[in-house]
């Protein structure tokens, strides 16, 4: 007699199908969604597709688990009269071990790779750059420039030049900008510096300079957080970058030199 609890073809279709359907759909809201800001640098570009590319690829994982789980929910279990029973004896299946294995280790191998790709592309070093050391304190973020004859100033907000591309100079145009070598600095505890708009994040550890680099591709007014939770007050450490032309920065760095205060 066949045995009412075994999987049978049907089963499987029908499994498959929901798998496809559930998917598609998945990927289509998970790639609808702007889950970034405006991009503003030119790491937003290989960042955001790498995101795309997670999408695309864990939906069908998601769903695949979800769909196993809840079939085997529906189909194995416990019916009225069987509260006494044993289930019954199972054995492995090495083929599906292997299968089950195999797969995500090649899915994870791939993505390292690619991931590996992208962050030596978007961390490229350029001949022409202009370094500003972030310093990360409980609970503000100050910012380092080297003026005329080596003297330093500090800054409350971060200004980079941007050249425009084109005619337009307003908010949101695009410019060609020179590349910005951020070395991070934390006075006290693990804080993070995060450029959302940029895409940039890296961790600003006590007893040690870190670095990152952007090249800002859009005029405009952007956010400085810290996205590493650092104490009561994390919420507000915020700043601001001015993505500006270089007659503004120059105009703003020479008061800045001359000032040399924040």
């Amino acid at each position: 007699m066949k045995n009412p609890r075994d999987v049978t073809r049907t089963d499987l279709v029908r499994m498959l199908a929901v798998g496809i359907l559930a998917s598609a759909v998945g990927i289509a809201i998970g790639l609808s969604i702007d889950w970034f800001p405006t991009a503003a640098a030119t790491q937003a570009g290989p960042i955001d597709t790498f995101y795309d590319v997670l999408i695309i690829i864990s939906v069908p994982v998601f769903v695949l688990v979800t769909t196993v789980v809840l079939f085997s929910v529906i189909k194995f279990r416990m019916r009225a009269g069987e509260e006494d029973l044993d289930g019954p004896p199972t054995h492995g299946n090495t083929r599906l071990e292997v299968i089950w294995t195999a797969i995500p280790s090649i899915m994870v191998s791939i993505l390292c790779v690619y991931g590996a790709s992208v962050l030596s592309e978007i961390d490229a070093a350029k001949a022409d750059q202009l370094q500003v050391t972030a310093y990360a304190q409980q609970f503000a973020w100050s910012f380092e420039y080297t003026g005329p004859g080596g003297k330093k100033f500090l800054a409350n907000e971060l200004y980079v030049p941007c050249a425009p591309t084109g005619t337009a100079t307003g908010e949101g145009a695009a410019c060609n900008g020179t590349q910005v070598k951020f070395n991070i600095k934390a006075v006290d505890v693990i804080h993070s510096f995060w450029i959302p708009s940029m895409r940039m994040k890296q961790d600003a550890v006590p007893g040690i300079t870190t670095h990152t680099k952007v090249n800002p591709n859009r005029i405009g007014t952007y956010s400085v957080v810290c996205a590493e939770l650092c104490g009561i007050g994390h919420g507000i450490m915020r700043s601001t970058v001015h993505v500006v032309t270089p007659a503004r920065y120059a105009a703003w760095f020479a008061a800045k030199s001359a000032a040399k205060t924040a």
